[in-house]
């Protein structure tokens, strides 16, 4: 403080200074003291309030309340971490807008007491598509009365034409140059006469089996092969009773139109004669069919995670002389959708089925028939995980919730006790 010129006097200005050394000396208790305020005012919001050790009680009762929170907790942590770990699935219904697709049908039968040579497969669907006699992607292996496996599993070759070569050569390498065998050539000289049925002149039979198929692509039916020199040959009629005991197992895939249709199992060979769908049994010289079988397993599609087969393992046993075993087919167009984004197409199926006997006047074809429908209706399934934040809140409410539930459970024990001490000594009033 400086004295001015207009003359203040010494007393004024020795008062001042001391009011300015006062005030200096005062500002920090004065700013200790709004700490403390500010500090006291924080300590309001503490949630918690503390006790002093020596007055917190422990009972027994407290123990088992909180070691069976603690193992209620262990349990329920593990779940959602199973949870958290584990991908979830999700699904949703939808209308089917897909178009021009085809259905893969994937199958596996046993016929227990059917053998594999006389087992024709076809298929045909409500457009007018048919394909008699499919033998692409399908494999037999025979079955003896006990049903152990014959032999080899065999693939049954294409829809094969009549035509054969006449000049056909076997070749092989021998000391890196090609031999030709003779005898072969000599063999495959040979053509057999397809008795009339051929498509065009200088077509060949050279076995059984396509002198019939000559016939079925004529739609002719073979009466009797006992003029047939090939069959004759290869002793048809002796191998049909040698395999009349045998079973046979039937798997493969077939690729249809995505439209209703069926596809079956019956005997003989089969041929279209005016649009009208034929089995030529007359030639197997039987009346009776057992149709017994096994469908091991029966599917649309590729397998997605979790999914059903509603035919698979399912076996039927014939007790009658023949019979038709139809079992109808509602085809669910399912997608599913992976965690890592990919989507696969495919398909789920229910079933029912019906057996329809074929004794006396009734009519019909004994066999195994599929007949399966498109359902309008799409199903989607979405695989997810749950995020670390779910699975964080997940823990949280566990042990928020256990404690206070625990803890609730303890006081109300406790207070009891204290009452039921109180009824004992007469103090409650």
């Amino acid at each position: 403080i400086v004295a001015s010129e207009g003359g203040v006097d010494q007393q004024t200005i020795h008062r001042r200074r001391h009011l300015l050394h006062a005030t200096r000396c005062l500002r920090p208790g004065l700013e200790a003291t709004m700490d403390s305020r500010f500090l006291s005012r924080l300590r309001d919001f503490d949630a918690y309030p503390k006790t002093m050790q020596d007055y917190q009680v422990r009972t027994l009762a407290g123990a088992g309340v909180s070691i069976t929170g603690i193992i209620v907790m262990i349990f329920l942590f593990f779940g959602e971490l199973s949870l958290y770990l584990n991908v979830q699935t999700d699904h949703q219904m939808s209308v089917d807008t897909t178009r021009g697709e085809k259905l893969q049908i994937n199958f596996n039968v046993t016929f227990h007491r059917m053998p594999c040579s006389i087992i024709s497969l076809d298929t045909m669907d409500i457009s007018g598509e048919q394909h008699l006699d499919v033998q692409h992607d399908v494999y037999k292996q025979r079955l003896d009365s006990y049903g152990v496996t014959v032999g080899l599993k065999e693939k049954e070759a294409d829809i094969s034409s009549n035509k054969t070569k006449v000049n056909d050569v076997m070749t092989a390498h021998a000391g890196g140059q090609i031999v030709e065998d003779k005898a072969m050539q000599d063999k495959a000289a040979e053509c057999g006469s397809c008795y009339g049925a051929e498509e065009n002149p200088g077509d060949c039979c050279n076995n059984c089996d396509e002198v019939r198929d000559a016939y079925r692509k004529r739609g002719w039916a073979l009466m009797s092969v006992d003029g047939i020199s090939q069959c004759m040959k290869e002793n048809f009629q002796i191998k049909l009773q040698e395999e009349q005991h045998e079973g046979c197992r039937v798997t493969g895939t077939l690729e249809v139109s995505k439209v209703a249709g069926n596809f079956h199992f019956a005997p003989g060979k089969t041929f279209s004669q005016m649009g009208i769908h034929i089995h030529d049994l007359i030639v197997l010289s039987r009346t009776e069919y057992n149709v017994s079988h096994t469908v091991n397993h029966l599917s649309f599609g590729t397998k997605f995670p979790g999914r059903v087969n509603a035919l698979d393992g399912v076996e039927r046993i014939c007790e009658v002389r023949s019979g038709m075993y139809q079992y109808f087919i509602k085809v669910v167009p399912t997608r599913y959708h992976y965690v890592n984004g990919t989507a696969l197409r495919t398909n789920q199926f229910s079933s029912t089925e019906h057996l329809r006997k074929l004794e006396g006047f009734q009519r019909g074809l004994p066999g195994v028939f599929f007949f399966y429908d498109l359902s309008p209706i799409m199903v989607t399934f979405q695989e997810k995980k749950n995020s670390f934040l779910h699975f964080l809140t997940g823990v949280c409410a566990i042990v928020g919730g256990i404690f206070t539930v625990m803890g609730l459970l303890d006081s109300t024990i406790y207070t009891g006790q204290k009452l039921a001490k109180k009824m004992q000594m007469g103090k409650l009033h």
